[in-house]
């Protein structure tokens, strides 16, 4: 399953960080997470056909067989793929291996993302903040203020810090793109139907459990490097991020997204969380952090930096083990 050498696999990572770096997110050949979530459209449509009831205990199987076929295919079609390149050239096969890897990750996505949130916001205008925002979170943004179009931007990047960068770079380096593009296809699962929702409380259970099981160990990790990015940057503080994981990252509902969540937060001296609107339902988010000062559009530069910081640590740390082991 392996076809490289713990030194070619570091390389292979360290490459791909570089390539997200410079080019972002994949837009030909089409990105293969929008195949991942066709497939899982579809495999849902046959577990569940319209029209017919099923209890309990049935949409839990199902989905458990959505999961697994889903993860299991990405896998496959990912080793094939990447096993013709490396038999008609090794070089071809780097190439391929870097790409993949390099589309399961989103370090410029993400910039990208927060990026259209905060510049309608540093000019004043409320209205596009709101429609950027709404591109990036579930939550109604119709009313939101500025504050909380900006809180909005700062959560989904610390949050994805874990799903969009750290986690599918462990799984690289464990098995290569075939694993890393695994990992994509579980965290797509999640986001498509682990919801505790009327319709997904049972038909998405399997798929929110693999996403909080596969994120456990690299949510821990992104605690660790936030913190040691915090350190190293003016202004933010490492020691209070590493104190607001302990005091606050059990608070949030995910075993994993407090954790870098709440070391955003320490490191920034932010209070992030609170009430959100869905539906017109007001929920309350658990609040993370110490409101040391009102959260501002700027923080949400703030938390680029501790993003891009994040990602040299890794990639340093990359070639640091290369250095050690070749």
């Amino acid at each position: 399953m392996i076809f490289y050498s713990l030194s070619e696999t570091l390389l292979l990572i360290a490459a791909a960080i570089l390539v997200d770096w410079i080019i972002g997110d994949p837009k030909w050949p089409t990105h293969p997470v929008i195949y991942i979530g066709k497939f899982i459209s579809r495999m849902e449509a046959l577990l569940r056909p319209e029209g017919r009831t099923l209890q309990a205990d049935q949409l839990k199987r199902r989905g458990i067989v959505l999961a697994l076929t889903t993860m299991a295919a990405a896998f496959t079609v990912i080793w094939g793929m990447t096993w013709l390149a490396n038999y008609i050239h090794l070089w071809l096969g780097y190439a391929v291996s870097i790409w993949f890897i390099a589309s399961t990750i989103a370090v410029t996505g993400l910039k990208d993302a927060a990026m259209l949130v905060y510049r309608p916001l540093a000019a004043g205008n409320l209205a596009d903040a709101r429609r950027y925002t709404s591109y990036i979170v579930s939550r109604d943004t119709s009313e939101i203020n500025e504050r909380d179009a900006a809180r909005a931007a700062i959560e989904t990047v610390a949050e994805n810090i874990v799903d969009a960068f750290i986690s599918p770079l462990v799984f690289a380096l464990i098995g290569g793109a075939p694993l890393a593009m695994l990992y994509r296809a579980g965290n797509t699962l999640d986001s498509m139907v682990g919801y505790r929702n009327e319709r997904y409380v049972h038909f998405g259970w399997a798929s929110a459990r693999l996403d909080d099981g596969l994120n456990y160990v690299p949510a821990r990790i992104s605690g660790v490097l936030l913190a040691l990015s915090a350190l190293v940057t003016p202004g933010l503080s490492g020691g209070r991020a590493i104190r607001a994981i302990v005091q606050f990252a059990r608070r949030h509902p995910s075993p994993n997204s407090g954790i870098p969540e709440s070391a955003a937060a320490g490191a920034i001296g932010i209070e992030l969380g609170g009430i959100n609107y869905y539906f017109g339902q007001a929920s309350e988010r658990a609040r993370l952090g110490w409101p040391l000062r009102e959260l501002v559009p700027q923080d949400i530069i703030r938390m680029i930096k501790l993003l891009y910081l994040t990602s040299l640590l890794l990639f340093a740390g990359v070639l640091a083990v290369w250095l050690f082991v070749h």
